[in-house]
């Protein structure tokens, strides 16, 4: 009979495999279950055959066969509903689920472009560089893209109107704090309330990619990994579009023509909001590829992060040089620790739970262990600042910043030391990074909503 932990164990591994086979776009849930059956049988099977749950599931998930494999044989057995499920329009309309996608995203990221020059009609002009015109757009950027690419996840999940209206809600909030609350003209928390909205709006998107299923450890994960291939691609698009841009300026400056207006006014700020809707319809359509990329991305980008924050701390005890204590040399940690932690989290969600500890798991030990000495520094500048100094807006910010930080790579470092140790799996490091995610975004709303009302808007 088998023991209480190695069925949670089974339970836990059918849920990975489950979460990985549900990534394909030619495998709906459906589908997926008649999987899950066909699996659970050939356990059964092999469990009363002598082997234990483990030992079952292994073989179970060989005798499928890889995940391309399986899915064209899983094609040839349902030819005629996954045809017209792939080529076939699904409704009257004549158009295939990819190409409806696709004119969606067109739709959205068209809408998105354009968005950004509705407050010309009021008079902010965006090229006026006049006081109320640009704290308008710093404060508002973030409004006039991210509720479409909300909207595209909400469409293709099909989210029902309670969704629909839960979705809506920090949108409607963050607009109306953003644009209501009476800063002061270029202050302190007016900046740092346009810097941390887009962090939080960024979590309302990951509710409606989740298609409000934000509880759920899988779909956060996801999200973390839609968030990193989303980022790849941006910048993908953003590196043409600058080509595109300076080959632009070159040809019609030839025939005497002055296109820096067009450019400044038009391309630029309408194309870098669209890039936003295009990158994220791109990572939905193009999983596979993208999929192929990220172990190589994390696998490059680790170890050269860590080499820097090693050479770093090396370099300050060899010299005996303390950090700087300038605020923008604090924010610069501070980026650079949340582009470490980004980073970190990106490469968990590529890595296979499945995989033996090895090199790799050793070289993101010693990333987070010296981010987390780096962490531990800042954090030191920003209370001896506090104490020479005084609080303020940004120093507070910094500080809050900083000791969430401490917390995640903290823990992190642990896990991993336990997981290198063979003392645990891979399945708490992965579960520590989700449920530590809505700490991210209530210190976002608590800096846009609550910071301002406890400073006065300075």
């Amino acid at each position: 009979m088998a023991h209480e932990g190695d069925v949670q164990v089974l339970e836990e591994r059918i849920q990975e495999w489950r979460s990985y086979v549900r990534r394909r776009q030619a495998i709906d849930a459906a589908d997926v279950d008649e999987l899950e059956d066909h699996l659970r049988s050939q356990v059964a099977d092999l469990r009363e055959s002598g082997l234990d749950e483990e030992e079952a599931f292994l073989i179970g998930v060989k005798r499928l066969g890889e995940l391309d494999a399986l899915s064209r044989e899983f094609a040839r057995e349902h030819s005629e509903r996954l045809w017209k499920r792939l080529v076939v329009a699904d409704t009257g309309e004549g158009a295939p689920k990819w190409a409806r996608e696709a004119l969606v995203a067109l739709g959205l990221a068209v809408a998105a472009a354009l968005a950004i020059k509705v407050p010309e009609l009021f008079g902010l002009r965006l090229e006026d560089g006049g006081d109320a015109s640009a704290s308008f757009y710093i404060r508002n950027f973030s409004l006039f893209v991210l509720p479409f690419l909300a909207g595209f996840f909400a469409w293709k999940r099909e989210m029902d109107p309670a969704g629909l209206a839960r979705l809506a809600v920090p949108f409607i909030v963050g607009a109306l704090a953003i644009n209501l609350y009476p800063f002061e003209p270029g202050g302190s928390t007016m900046l740092l309330a346009a810097l941390h909205l887009p962090m939080a709006l960024w979590f309302a998107v990951g509710f409606g990619y989740a298609g409000g299923a934000w509880t759920s450890h899988d779909q956060r994960m996801h999200f973390v990994r839609f968030s990193g291939e989303w980022f790849i691609y941006f910048v993908l698009i953003a590196l043409g579009g600058g080509v595109l841009m300076m080959f632009t300026m070159i040809i019609i400056s030839a025939i005497g023509l002055d296109a820096e207006w067009l450019l400044k006014n038009w391309i630029l700020p309408c194309g870098v909001r669209g890039a936003v809707i295009v990158a994220g319809w791109l990572v939905e359509a193009k999983q596979s590829v993208i999929e192929n990329m990220a172990p190589v991305l994390t696998m490059l980008f680790t170890p050269l992060f860590a080499l820097l924050l090693l050479v770093f701390l090396v370099t300050m005890v060899w010299t005996g040089s303390g950090i700087a204590m300038d605020r923008e040399v604090l924010i610069g940690f501070d980026l650079l620790l949340v582009l470490v932690v980004g980073l970190l989290l990106y490469s968990i969600s590529a890595r296979d739970p499945q995989a033996e500890p090895g090199l790799f798991d050793a070289l993101q030990l010693t990333l987070v262990i010296c981010a987390l000495l780096v962490d531990a520094i800042a954090l030191w500048a920003i209370v001896a600042r506090i104490s020479e100094f005084g609080f303020s807006p940004n120093k507070v910010a910094a500080l809050g910043e900083n000791l969430i930080l401490v917390v995640s790579l903290g823990w992190s470092a642990v896990l991993y030391t336990r997981f290198l140790g063979r003392r645990t799996g891979f399945a708490p490091i992965e579960w520590w990074q989700t449920a530590f995610l809505p700490v991210y975004a209530v210190w976002a709303w608590i800096v846009v909503l609550v910071f301002p009302l406890v400073f006065g808007f300075q």
